[in-house]
């Protein structure tokens, strides 16, 4: 059973805004190729980090490159979920090293067995997406699952039809840390939105450093309040640009 949570409280100039990506600005897709911002949002969101003073960051499991190519260079991005980030202002930011060769491998070959299947490569993290055969899941979870458990440094983390290895650095929560600890966050309140398991470590450490967390769609979480979809983020979204 859903958990019953309130909607979110109006934001207002003091916060430091974090946004999950898919499923929270834009609608999940079988295809995370198809996946881009609704129409206007870019403007909303290039808005809202000026009236922040700049404190707005994309924070996403994608690739820091691909996230780049479909969110304003205007706004702080965090990809990997936290391992690479990208300023105001700058393409890509910094390069990180890839997943072992042998990790890859291992997985590949167990992706390549089942139609409607897919890896993702997202530098040191790799994702194996089966939304287009939703029936594959346990199968996938236990066969990757012995696969990484040979990875001392990596583990298995599942999400809405995803399923990713991922090395210990790589959590949003964590990110969200450092980050406030830097300007032009520190100092302010902590608001993180997102729709998935990966966005509860964020959600958790916002609320540990005295902010606050919203839960876009179903589902137990540990954030505070809830919104229906990424329409109604949007909508919460614009709200808070016309009130600022």
């Amino acid at each position: 059973m859903t958990q019953l949570l309130s909607t979110p409280p109006q934001l207002d100039r003091s916060v430091a805004l974090f946004l999950d990506y898919d499923g929270t600005l834009s609608p999940l897709q079988d295809d995370p190729d198809a996946v881009f911002l609704e129409p206007g949002m870019d403007t909303v969101l290039a808005r809202l980090s000026s009236i922040l003073d700049g404190a707005v960051a994309i924070l996403s499991g994608r690739d820091l490159s691909d996230l780049s190519k479909r969110v304003p260079h205007s706004l702080w991005r965090f990809g990997n979920h936290g391992l690479r980030a990208a300023s105001p202002g700058t393409p890509a930011g910094e390069v990180v090293a890839p997943a072992p060769a042998d990790l890859l491998a291992d997985m590949m070959a167990i992706v390549s067995a089942y139609d409607g299947v897919r890896l993702e490569e997202k530098g040191p993290v790799l994702a194996v997406h089966y939304r287009a055969a939703p029936d594959r899941g346990a199968m996938l979870t236990e066969k990757l699952g012995d696969v990484i458990s040979g990875y001392t440094d990596y583990s298995l983390q599942s999400g809405k039809m995803v399923l990713e290895a991922k090395p210990s650095g790589a959590n949003k929560g964590v990110c969200l840390r450092r980050a406030m600890e830097t300007e032009p966050f520190a100092g302010r309140t902590p608001v993180m939105i997102g729709d998935d398991r990966t966005d509860e470590d964020a959600f958790g450490m916002a609320r540990q450093l005295g902010g606050w967390a919203v839960k876009v769609g179903p589902g137990e979480t540990q954030a505070g309040y809830r919104l229906e979809s990424h329409r109604d983020v949007a909508a919460f979204l614009i709200q808070a640009l016309e009130t600022s």
